[in-house]
């Protein structure tokens, strides 16, 4: 039985600075793995299948799929064509699509955050709508990127959490406050997928792999930031720290 920290893999996005290619993953992700799941983060470059996927799901003990300014190819997903000058990460998607899959397969336990959320559905049949504001009866979801960060990342909306659910289990009420920093959203859910909570206006904001062997869940809001101020957002890195932990000690 192996002891010790869990290895959690945080695949990166893939970003031209300089005319050089980099994979990177905000601070905050890893900062949240260290500090309220207590593993030692391990960044993923998204290098698709060079990297070995079968050889990496026995490596690490967890993945977290993270937020990123850049959006899921549409054609992943039958959607239309994005607008012009909409940021895309082929490398990513390269790397991520198949990988959530192969994971919650191989019992790997999985968080999607943002794009990560979106990501997991897309990869379990799922769709997306690319400007959920405009979608009638739908909120603006997105923040306001004038204002500080503190601003854009603070209290924005309820969600309700899905009684019998993860994240029910989680709290001590039905609804938790989060924030909201998003334009796309789930257009369908994929097939596999149990909701897990919405937003007041009906859209899907976290869900569960209905039968994933280990944790298997995403949420659209941020709960990395400040993560250790919050009490849900501990208690959802500590339960995807403790899944990592188990895997570690199974092995």
């Amino acid at each position: 039985m192996a002891s010790g920290r869990p290895l959690i893999g945080i695949p990166a996005d893939r970003r031209m600075v300089d005319g050089h290619a980099f994979h990177m993953a905000g601070e905050k992700y890893a900062r949240a793995v260290l500090e309220a799941s207590g593993g030692v983060p391990l960044l993923i470059p998204a290098l698709a299948e060079e990297l070995g996927m079968a050889e990496l799901l026995q490596r690490v003990d967890a993945l977290l799929f993270t937020g990123s300014p850049s959006n899921v190819e549409p054609q992943h997903y039958q959607g239309p064509p994005s607008d012009p000058g909409t940021l895309h990460d082929p490398a990513r998607d390269a790397t991520t699509l198949p990988l959530i899959k192969k994971a919650v397969e191989a019992g790997v336990p999985v968080l999607g955050i943002c794009r990560g959320f979106q990501e997991m559905n897309v990869a379990f049949g799922g769709t997306l709508h690319q400007k959920l504001h405009e979608v009638p009866g739908h909120l603006d979801h997105r923040d306001d990127t004038s204002l500080p960060l503190d601003e854009q990342y603070g209290p924005a909306h309820d969600v309700t959490l899905e009684p019998g659910g993860v994240l029910r289990g989680l709290s001590d009420r039905d609804r938790i406050l989060v924030n909201s920093l998003h334009h796309q959203g789930i257009e369908n859910l994929g097939a596999p997928l149990a909701v897990e909570a919405r937003a007041p206006d009906g859209v899907i904001e976290a869900f569960r792999v209905r039968d994933a062997r280990s944790f298997a869940l995403a949420v659209q809001w941020h709960p990395e930031w400040k993560v250790m101020a919050n009490p849900f957002s501990r208690a959802l890195f500590a339960a995807f720290g403790q899944a990592g932990r188990e895997r570690l000690q199974s092995k």
